[in-house]
């Protein structure tokens, strides 16, 4: 393929910043069309990023046979009926995070995606991790911490910890479905690095349950939880526990933690992104520096035209680990509405 030719549904502020500039950097990309939700959003993009061509509603982009792969930037609510068609239409595929508002959603895109096993389906991966990600699974792999015991997921902020601020889109749950906070985000990167939990334990708050809205009206319901704490349970009998909310201040930075019976791991997430170490005899965690040639970084568009040319498969992040992802995600959901621990994997209809 000489020329790859993008269609972007949904060029918003992510698309902007990472999308768009990351497939301009690539040999041979071209975005020949561009839908947002409103005409006059859908001209102001295509103005800015000089995309000849404009589509009034997103099946209509989907269906132009002018365009090889579709980049889907919309909010989770329509990420599963856009990939979908896309997929039908014989598009590769790169979809925003988080994968879809729910499981079953997920499950229908990768069912999809499988059905149409020569072209590329991708989900835009947790940014969390990547630098680190080849020297973090080299420690595991060697035995740095020994026998795993326990993981820890910090994810806390004060983001909403006033009640004046208006909804966020993410804070419906009609536009984001189950997915809570910085949750998902933080739970791909781990399952990157150690098995996927067997057994889930949850609570959830929503202690300011209306807010005004991002647009002028009255108080909308708040969707999704302020408060999220988890208990899991992995192979082995490994524990986990996430702390997630956005409703504390002084908050702890985000943070992975893997304990095991002969050291501790700690990657620090966002600004600091760094990965600490310690063994049982060491007296504090100190930094383990990241040679050049291991550190990871992020190539999403990059990796998206490289695997639609067949130089190599996605791993960052194919569908199956969004599945595994948006499973977790449910059981969390189920657990904290029925206060009964649910199982992993999930069983699907």
């Amino acid at each position: 393929m000489n020329t790859i030719r993008i269609g972007i549904v949904g060029l918003g502020a992510n698309t902007r910043l990472r999308h768009v500039p990351g497939l301009r950097a690539c040999d041979g990309v071209e975005l020949v069309s561009v839908c947002n939700r409103r005409p006059e959003s859908t001209r102001a993009a295509a103005d800015e990023f000089g995309i000849a061509k404009t589509f009034g509603s997103w099946q209509d982009l989907v269906a132009d046979q002018e365009i090889d792969a579709v980049v889907i930037g919309t909010w989770p609510n329509l990420h599963c009926e856009i990939t979908v068609a896309a997929l039908q239409a014989g598009k590769h595929v790169l979809v925003e995070a988080r994968m879809a508002r729910n499981a079953a959603e997920s499950h229908q895109m990768l069912k999809t995606s499988q059905q149409h096993g020569d072209l590329v389906a991708q989900i835009v991966p947790s940014p969390f991790g990547l630098r680190v990600h080849q020297k973090m699974k080299e420690l595991l792999a060697d035995g740095y911490v020994g026998d795993l015991r326990e993981v820890v997921v910090l994810g806390c902020s004060a983001a909403n910890a006033n009640p004046a601020t208006p909804l966020h889109w993410r804070q419906s749950a009609e536009l984001s479905g189950l997915n809570m906070l910085a949750m998902g985000i933080l739970h791909e990167t781990l399952i990157r690095w150690v098995p996927d939990p067997v057994r889930v334990l949850a609570q959830t708050q929503i202690f300011t349950t209306q807010r005004p809205p991002a647009n002028p009206g009255g108080p909308v319901d708040v969707g999704t939880p302020d408060s999220v704490h988890v208990l899991t349970e992995l192979p082995g009998g490994v524990r986990g526990i996430y702390h997630l909310s956005s409703v504390i201040h002084h908050a702890p930075p985000l943070q992975i933690r893997i304990f095991g019976s002969d050291g501790t791991l700690q990657y620090m997430c966002g600004a600091d992104d760094q990965l600490l170490g310690g063994h049982t005899d060491d007296g504090e965690l100190t930094e383990i520096s990241i040679p050049r040639e291991k550190e990871g970084g992020w190539r999403v568009e990059a990796d998206f035209i490289d695997a639609i040319r067949g130089n190599k498969p996605i791993e960052f992040t194919n569908f199956a680990t969004g599945v595994r992802y948006m499973e977790f995600t449910e059981a969390v959901a189920q657990s904290a509405d029925s206060g009964q621990a649910v199982f992993l994997p999930l069983t699907r209809e």
